[in-house]
């Protein structure tokens, strides 16, 4: 067996409703049951979702848009200084940059702001209020921030800075005081779609401010869009799709000297680029010093000056993985020696020194690992703070359980899946009893094991180039519109390997029998070692086109794998037991041996795992249920092996079958060898086997040792008398079978055993195996 990461659960769809928009759409049942799966569960919704109508909501439901309108419209006459009040992620700098554009182009006169994370935290702050006032400013608009912002709100009042605040973050039960608040979640709010991002929130007051829609702003809202994993559904999905046409032929020199750098072939953009090239180099700025250079890379019209800074973006971005990379083992150590998982329903872990840009990246990588809410928090104790971030499980909603806890957060927001926060440091363990109580309540022990939602289970025969390009349709892919994750069932392998410089992937080709699929297992290549070649596997993962020298074919991306039946791993004549030691797992591993020579030579090491089997009655009342067994030596007869897995079901079986000498090469003499040596008794009478049974051995072709093994079967069977080395044949002997000797019995028994358990091929003692471990055991109470 080999247990797959997470649970894999396929979705279920409604049959009907897929053979519907198969038959109305003319598309496969595989898009068919994905659009399903996610929502789309009529024609017409389904006909817009994948061709879509190219048409975006009124900017003018938002409510306050009129109010904001009106209020920057009039700063820009007036030639009132504004300022643009962003945050420093990747959708706070496309935001930034989006309303900058939008302004600088109207003629206004307007400068941006972006709080430093390590010495200003996330939001709106008074020190960055009052600093703008006294340069001057008199209208502030928030992007992607500011819907926490109570107290910064009344300090602008105060001071006589209008403010406009637009954002997409949770609003709380208090909203600030603002000229307008522009937020498509507020609790009166008839904005048809309620989950743009910051950035989108940001592209709608621009729509409103042009009369038109700001095509040429595609391309950076986009970025926000795609980064602050948004739903990518009605006006995202359309956003995203326009963005992504736009960025393929961007004139944006700032984008153009990034995506160079990256090596980023222009023409096959998709969110991906932007998810794991894009992104993270922006993030990465305001992670670890000021955003303002990742808007300045949007804003700048100078190439050399573009350059510039892409480059230094991108020695930001590899010193940032170099963080959390040590971050991550020190969180982990953290983890397992002060907070171990099965005693803290929520990890909430912090460190002095850590940094605090990154905290989120190492928060998210410990929910991976463990499967908990997590919170990964920097300690300031000259300041006496902490400030962190956290991500969270299905089931418990971040931004719910925090603001039960409100008395001890000054400051956080975020969603139900990801959330900020500064707290005092005598707080934390306050923070920590708390939201573990809240879990208690709230989470039950499944929840605690992840799960990977599968969109279909498909066969083998039926992937193939034309429904892989029909797959694109759905794209492009991300939050509630995820990449197609697929099942595909108990198909047999034909070739598995490591592969990568370091072998840490795997390549797999699997078939059944008509067709056939490349995998490839990034990250995977230890499972290779844990799969027999004989198995049949269940595999999940990403379907995609492969192209290689112009020819074009199917693979798959593979997540996981699993077997579901027992599994064999042939390890005969393998001398050294340690070198293959570290590919058998350590849960439940039990090491059988069968001989007291191979007991006393075993390694002390593994003393704890070591049973000595000697009898029926031990293999009979040892218990393999679900166990990694490996059989070290050869036992003195199938009885014992059979009655070791009679009825039970191992997990894997590991065998080597270790013998020091074995008989199965030397010849066993047949009833006519037997025949013959009886005919030279009886013509030469008495021989003395000393002197001449070496010489009667080679006349023949045999050993010595076959001589030696018939005469003492004769000799059992009474047929000879043997005195001082001289054989003589007993003339008053009986007729009697061959078999009747226990020295014939046990030569024929050790080489059959030799035969069936060593010398096999794995496929017939995988085949011994399975009619063992198939046959049901009969009970007393069965026979009852």
């Amino acid at each position: 067996m080999l247990k797959s990461k997470t649970r894999w659960i396929v979705r279920e769809s409604n049959n009907e409703l897929v053979k519907k928009l198969e038959k109305e759409l003319n598309i496969t049942p595989l898009v068919a049951s994905l659009l399903i799966n996610r929502g789309i569960d009529t024609v017409e919704s389904a006909q817009y979702f994948l061709y879509g109508k190219e048409q975006f909501h009124d900017p003018y439901l938002l409510k306050g848009m009129d109010l904001a309108v009106k209020r920057i419209r009039a700063a820009i006459d007036n030639r009132e200084p504004i300022l643009i009040y962003g945050d420093y992620d990747a959708d706070g700098v496309s935001s930034t940059s989006v309303l900058m554009i939008t302004l600088m182009e109207l003629g206004a006169n307007v400068h941006f702001y972006i709080p430093n994370r390590f010495t200003e935290g996330y939001g709106p702050n008074e020190p960055a209020f009052r600093h703008a006032a006294e340069t001057g400013i008199k209208l502030i608009i928030t992007v992607d921030t500011g819907i926490s912002a109570l107290h910064e709100a009344k300090v602008a009042k105060e001071l006589g800075v209008d403010l406009i605040i637009t954002d997409h973050h949770e609003p709380g039960p208090e909203l600030p005081e603002a000229i307008a608040i522009i937020h498509p979640k507020l609790p009166d709010s008839i904005y048809p779609f309620r989950e743009l991002a910051g950035v989108g929130v940001a592209f709608k007051l621009a729509h409103a401010l042009y009369g038109v829609i700001p095509e040429h702003l595609f391309e950076i809202a986009v970025i926000g869009t795609v980064a602050d994993l948004v739903s990518l559904k009605d006006e995202n999905r359309l956003l995203v799709k326009k963005g992504l046409e736009k960025l393929k032929v961007t004139q944006n020199i700032g984008l153009k000297a990034i995506l160079k750098l990256a090596g980023v072939n222009s023409q096959a953009i998709t969110e991906e680029t932007i998810g794991f090239t894009l992104a993270p180099r922006i993030n990465a700025v305001g992670r670890l010093e000021n955003a303002d250079l990742a808007v300045q890379l949007l804003l700048t019209n100078d190439p050399y000056e573009a350059q510039s800074l892409a480059e230094e973006m991108d020695a930001l971005n590899k010193q940032r993985q170099s963080i959390v990379n040590s971050m991550t083992a020190e969180a982990i150590e953290e983890v397992e020696k002060n907070f171990p998982i099965d005693s803290n329903s929520v990890l909430i872990i912090g460190k002095e020194g850590w940094n605090a840009g990154v905290v989120g990246i190492v928060a998210s990588r410990l929910v991976e690992k463990y499967y908990r809410p997590t919170i990964v928090l920097s300690f300031d104790r000259e300041k006496g703070i902490a400030k962190g971030s956290a991500r969270s499980i299905a089931g418990f909603d971040l931004f719910q359980n925090l603001s039960a806890c409100r008395d001890i957060l000054p400051h956080f927001g975020g969603h139900p899946m990801a959330a900020g926060m500064t707290l005092n440091l005598e707080d934390v363990s306050l923070l920590r009893t708390r939201l573990n109580t809240l879990a208690t309540e709230q989470l039950t022990e499944e929840d605690f094991i992840a799960v990977t939602s599968l969109d279909h289970e498909i066969k083998l025969d039926e992937i193939n180039l034309p429904t892989l390009e029909e797959l694109n349709l759905l794209a492009p892919f991300g939050m509630d519109n995820p990449k197609p994750k697929v099942l595909i069932s108990d198909v047999q392998i034909s070739s598995i390997r490591k592969i990568g410089s370091e072998q840490n992937h795997l390549k797999v080709m699997v078939n059944n029998d008509s067709s056939s699929l490349d995998g490839i297992g990034f990250g995977l290549g230890t499972l290779v070692d844990q799969i027999s070649p004989a198995a049949n596997i269940s595999l999940i993962g990403e379907l995609a086109v492969n192209e290689w020298n112009n020819i074009r074919k199917p693979q798959i991306f593979i997540h996981d794998i699993a077997v579901d039946s027992w599994q064999l791993f042939d390890h005969r004549g393998v001398k050294r037991v340690r070198s293959m030691e570290g590919t058998i797992p350590k849960e439940n591993r039990k090491f059988i041996i069968f001989n007291r020579e191979q007991l006393d030579k075993a390694d002390p090491a593994l003393k704890d795992e070591i049973m000595y089997i000697q009898d029926v009655e031990e293999a009979k009342s040892f218990n393999s249920h679900s166990a990694n067994i490996v059989l070290m030596d050869l036992p003195p007869s199938k009885e014992i092996l059979i009655h070791l897995f009679k009825g039970k079901k191992p997990a894997r079986i590991y065998a080597y079958f270790q013998k020091e000498n074995s008989d199965f090469f030397s010849t066993i003499p047949t009833r006519d060898h037997f025949k013959w040596f009886y005919a030279l008794l009886t013509k030469k009478g008495p021989i003395d086997l000393g002197r001449y049974g070496d010489v009667i051995a080679k006349k023949r072709g045999w050993s010595q040792e076959t001589i030696t093994f018939m005469s003492q079967v004769f000799s059992e069977l009474e047929f000879v008398t043997i005195n001082k080395g001289f054989i003589t044949l007993n003339k008053q002997a009986h007729k009697r079978d061959l078999t009747d000797s226990h020295t014939y019995q046990t030569k024929q028994a050790q080489f059959a055993l030799e035969r069936d358990l060593l010398f096999s091929s794995f496929q017939e003692l995988k085949n011994w195996f399975d009619e063992v471990i198939e046959e049901p055991v009969i009970t007393e109470e069965a026979i009852k």
